[in-house]
């Protein structure tokens, strides 16, 4: 019987991970994931477009065009058309 014990001791054991393996396995990962994350946040700092770019014409086209499909006859808002509260309250004194 005690080779039975020893032997599901011995397969317990092996089947178990080394504590100081797992642990330097986790701190490994740990600072790579921090030098990671710090040449990440170096990419973030800097701009993704040159100083500029979106005040281009090409880039402001679309704005435009957008000012200008809005200003044709049937496609303005309707709420453009209704007059404010102040120009009416004068009117009826």
């Amino acid at each position: 019987m005690a080779f039975v014990l020893e032997f599901a001791e011995n397969l317990i054991r092996r089947a178990m991970e080394d504590p100081d393996e797992r642990d330097a396995k986790f701190r490994k990962h740990v600072q790579t994931t921090k030098a990671e994350a710090e040449k990440m946040k170096l990419h973030w700092a800097n701009p993704v477009k040159p100083f500029g770019y979106w005040n281009l014409d090409r880039n402001n086209h679309k704005f435009l065009m957008d000012l200008t499909l809005s200003r044709l006859p049937g496609r303005s808002s309707p709420y453009d058309e209704i007059p404010s509260a102040s120009s009416s309250s004068s009117v009826q004194r």
